[in-house]
């Protein structure tokens, strides 16, 4: 089963234990997939887009959260 549930910034600097500023840096240079939905201007990610970036990021190590 996919995991729909939709992501925010705070949400994904959470799973990879760095502050929101540095996720939204990440969009701002192109480093995080593009978002799943824009909702009022704010963008959102599947959570299991966000793992299957985590685990494909450069430095990962295999990390499984």
């Amino acid at each position: 089963m996919t995991d729909r549930r939709l992501w925010s910034y705070k949400d994904i600097a959470a799973h990879i234990r760095v502050q929101p500023d540095t996720v939204r840096s990440y969009r701002k240079h192109g480093l995080l997939p593009p978002p799943d939905r824009v909702e009022a201007g704010k963008p959102f990610w599947y959570a299991e887009t966000i793992r299957v970036w985590v685990a494909g990021r450069p430095g990962n190590r295999g990390r499984r959260d």
